[in-house]
């Protein structure tokens, strides 16, 4: 259901048709599907079968596995349309790898600056993010470091004005069109911004009172006011939960925790620019500089120039007073496919649309419709709405996916991209997937779970040795079994133990 999209996404749409891409016209079945029509294999019957008995009434899948030259040997519902979850991805990954040069190298467009703005005895400090990840408060920080701006400052001047945190480098666009509303407290929908510190999170630690029934304590709030409402109990497991309204500076935190015990919440952020100015005072102070001003935050709003795409101009380096160069990207892009951070994807998708316009989300998502017309998808088989797959706007159809992985496996970069991708039972996300299995170590896929979602797609070596390229949808999975997770899996140790 489209209702409540916004008109930046509706433009995409239209943008992508127009950008070389087969339209929104659905295009005619291949002939593989006409021929695996006429002569169904007994293994796509056994397979549909597996899926079917090991998941919940209700639950609609899509499964195409094929040969690394494109022979389709299993094709359930290939031209249905899914939610894809986190494998969307794979898609804004591919084309950082495409467009954004060797990761390999120093990401000299990534990391943060800092200047000093207007003079006088207490200048603005202006703390700029330019879309770099990785950038850090942590007193341990030995990489990314948001203290190496904090000395530099602290050598020019010992008193400074307002402390500003600059995040203009890309229009306003804090969340996806699409992302549940219940989902932006937690440290997965934090808020986008050129100006990325910690995640964008900021943890407070709940500490159990003295006694039952006494009331916790919290520690390290400093950026929020706290309504503290929990309780402690004796014995058994506590429950905490958060809520904090937009646009308020007070997070309620409610439940009970148990004596004796402290847990710490990790939680999303709505003005990260505001936040890493935030950060960045704290770090001032600590070294003698004395602040005479406000934090505050400086944004770019979203404007009719972004959908066109016009290039901001970068700020001249003579005014710049410091700069962090992040380590190569290949290291985030690396981490981003392994544990399916949704943030650092998100920030992937604005550095790509920045290269030739303004950073802005539509933008992206044409660099990225234009990509998958190269691979031979079709316009028809994909809506995407954001970069990370965290939007329920988002739809794939599984056979062009498949199109989509074996474009990529022929990329000069394609080897390099596989090997960002989760091993089962090895690592990330696939960790305790596969383990103990066959398929151990031989399956490289990217995940995605979303409400109601499970996702599946990548590469496999069968017990042959050959390699297969699969993609898995379960969509509607009813809330009594939420995952079928399982099913899939069996149904691909299947696969891979009969060819």
């Amino acid at each position: 259901m489209r209702i409540g999209r916004t008109a930046s996404v509706v433009v995409v749409g239209m943008g992508l048709a127009l950008g070389g891409g087969a339209g929104a016209q659905r295009l005619p079945p291949d002939t593989t599907r006409a021929a695996a029509a006429a002569d169904p294999q007994p293994l796509e019957r056994r397979i549909a079968a597996i899926l079917r008995e090991g998941s919940a009434p209700g639950t609609r899948f899509g499964l195409v596995v094929a040969t690394a030259d494109g022979r389709e040997i299993v094709a359930i519902a290939p031209d249905d349309r899914f939610i894809p979850a986190s494998n969307t991805k794979m898609f804004t990954t591919a084309a950082a790898f495409q467009r954004l040069g060797d990761p390999s190298v120093p990401d000299l467009a990534g990391g943060a600056t800092v200047r000093l703005e207007g003079g006088g005895a207490a200048p603005t400090v202006v703390l700029a993010g330019h879309g770099g990840a990785r950038l850090s408060s942590a007193d341990d920080c030995t990489v990314d470091c948001l203290s190496t701006l904090a000395d530099a400052v602290a050598a020019r001047t010992r008193v400074v004005g307002d402390v500003v945190g600059d995040d203009t480098d890309f229009p306003d666009e804090r969340w996806g069109p699409g992302w549940s509303w219940n989902n932006l407290k937690a440290r997965y929908g934090t808020a986008i911004s050129a100006l990325t510190v910690d995640d964008n999170v900021h943890s407070v630690v709940v500490h159990s009172g003295d006694r039952p029934g006494a009331p916790a304590r919290v520690d390290r709030a400093g950026y929020w006011a706290i309504d503290n409402r929990v309780t402690t109990i004796a014995a058994g497991k506590g429950e905490l939960d958060t809520d904090r309204l937009p646009g308020s500076d007070t997070l309620r935190i409610t439940g009970t925790i148990t004596a004796g015990t402290s847990e710490t919440l990790q939680l999303g952020l709505t003005d990260p620019a505001h936040h890493g100015a935030w950060q960045f005072k704290r770090l001032l102070v600590a070294r003698g500089v004395r602040i005479t001003g406000k934090v505050r935050a400086r944004h770019r709003p979203l404007a009719a120039t972004d959908v066109v795409g016009a290039r901001v101009q970068p700020l001249p380096q003579a005014d710049v007073l410091a700069r962090i160069t992040p380590a190569p990207l290949i290291e985030d892009l690396t981490l981003t496919s392994k544990v399916s951070q949704n943030l650092h994807t998100e920030l992937l998708l604005r550095r790509v649309a920045a290269l030739n316009g303004t950073g802005a989300t539509v933008q992206g998502l044409a660099v990225i419709s234009d990509m998958l017309n190269q691979a031979g998808v079709p316009r028809w088989s994909y809506d995407l709405a954001d970069g990370s797959g965290m939007s329920s706007y988002n739809r794939v159809a599984p056979r062009y996916v498949v199109r989509f992985l074996r474009w990529v496996a022929g990329q000069p970069w394609g080897a390099a991209w596989r090997a960002t991708l989760p091993v089962g039972g090895v690592d990330g996300t696939l960790k305790s997937r596969f383990r103990g299995t066959p398929l151990e170590g031989k399956v490289f896929a990217k995940t995605g779970s979303l409400n109601a979602v499970n996702a599946l797609s990548g590469y496999l070596t069968s017990a042959s040795g050959e390699t297969l390229i699969f993609s898995s949808y379960a969509n509607d999975m009813p809330s009594e079994k939420p995952s079928a997770t399982a099913a899939v899996d069996a149904a691909l140790l299947v696969i891979a133990a009969e060819r």
